[in-house]
């Protein structure tokens, strides 16, 4: 089975830069490290969809799919940016440069008994949500939905659908940046970008 962890980029990711460091590079450091954490996945193929972000492919390692997409696209057309080239597919937030690997891995488990699985946020959201593709055509809640799990199970047409795995953190907004652990191994561009 084929199976792709894509990273969304958005431009509204430089917008959690702390005072005096600048927006567009900590967007791209932010997106290097997310998409580092998927490239070291094995048997999964790492693609970075760039949502009206440019630069991208100078992040990503050799023959690695940057697919761009709409500045704000919703799960549908995240997941249509992937279907041809996997049977299932995880899309985790490029704010999220300090996410475990093990937490993408649980989702594709969990993929064996619901179609939708999530790895909510800390404050709402999702920070990275993977499906078997095609998507299904009855979840409309994108990363950024508040509650996203009560969204998605509301909208599925039967129980157990919408699976959960342990929650994360993502970058939103400055002060999130105290939520990353020093002690952590990985992400390593936004470390230096923040002690420079």
């Amino acid at each position: 089975m084929l199976r792709l962890a894509a990273v969304l980029v958005t431009p509204s990711m430089g917008k959690a830069a702390p005072p005096g460091v600048d927006p567009g590079e900590f967007l791209l450091a932010l997106a290097e490290d997310t998409y580092e954490i998927v490239a070291g996945l094995e048997l999964v193929e790492p693609v970075i969809l760039a949502a009206g972000v440019d630069g991208l492919d100078d992040l990503a390692w050799p023959g690695t799919r940057v697919i761009p997409i709409s500045d704000s696209p919703g799960p549908a057309e995240a997941f249509a940016a992937l279907e041809p080239y996997g049977e299932e597919a995880v899309v985790i937030s490029g704010d999220a440069p300090d996410l475990p690997p093990l937490l993408i891995g649980k989702l594709f488990r969990e993929l064996g008994r619901a179609p939708i699985a999530l790895c909510p946020s800390e404050g709402g959201g999702a920070v990275a949500m993977a499906a078997r593709l095609p998507f299904p055509q009855w979840a409309t809640a994108g990363l950024d939905e508040p509650d996203i799990v009560a969204r998605l199970r509301g909208q599925a047409p039967g129980r157990r659908m919408v699976a959960t795995g342990p929650g994360w953190h993502r970058l939103r907004a400055p002060a999130d940046v105290a939520r990353l652990d020093p002690g952590l191994e990985g992400w390593d561009n936004t470390r230096a970008l923040l002690s420079a």
